[in-house]
């Protein structure tokens, strides 16, 4: 029965469930304190290196609990998010898959170097990572930037681990 109802699309969608979580990534990549503290740039290329870095953070706490499959539905929604912004930027059907393809390359790099990062708490190696991958604002200090977005990222990582699977899931405003 499963399989048909998968075959039929009668089976929910087990993304759903992790839904309310992505929107939370994307709510706390949209934190204005990131682009006018941090000086981030407030560009598309800016705004998705923090979705990335959030995502990564989130993913982490995720992979380090009996939530794996979560993580994976998680990118899916990236993939998801990503496929429908190109879309609306005008990319035709042929690039998509491309650019996607390319978009999950530079997420699974950043997340293996943000990963290696967050688990040992190192501090400057997230400053590192976060210096490499993320577009800041014309004239901003880059290395003092960096140093807050990591900073931030690392509390966030500390206030996940305090958070149960299903507290996680529900991905509410406290955290």
């Amino acid at each position: 029965m499963s399989f048909l109802s998968r075959l039929l699309g009668t089976a929910p969608d087990p993304r759903e469930s992790v839904r309310p979580l992505w929107h939370r990534v994307i709510e706390l990549a949209r934190d204005p304190g990131y682009y006018t503290e941090c000086r981030v740039a407030d560009s598309i290329a800016g705004r998705f290196d923090l979705i990335t870095a959030v995502l990564s953070t989130v993913i982490v706490r995720v992979e380090g609990s009996e939530m794996r499959a979560e993580s994976a539905l998680l990118a899916e929604l990236f993939v998801e998010d990503m496929d429908g912004q190109l879309r609306e930027f005008g990319v035709n059907d042929v690039v998509v898959g491309k650019r996607i393809g390319k978009l999950m390359s530079v997420l699974g790099g950043r997340l293996g170097v943000y990963r290696s990062a967050l688990n040992a708490g190192d501090l400057d190696k997230l400053t590192g990572a976060v210096q490499r991958n993320v577009t800041f604002a014309e004239g901003a200090d880059e290395a003092a930037s960096a140093a807050q977005v990591a900073e931030r990222l690392l509390k966030l990582s500390q206030r996940l681990a305090r958070f149960s699977d299903a507290e996680m899931l529900k991905a509410s405003a406290i955290w």
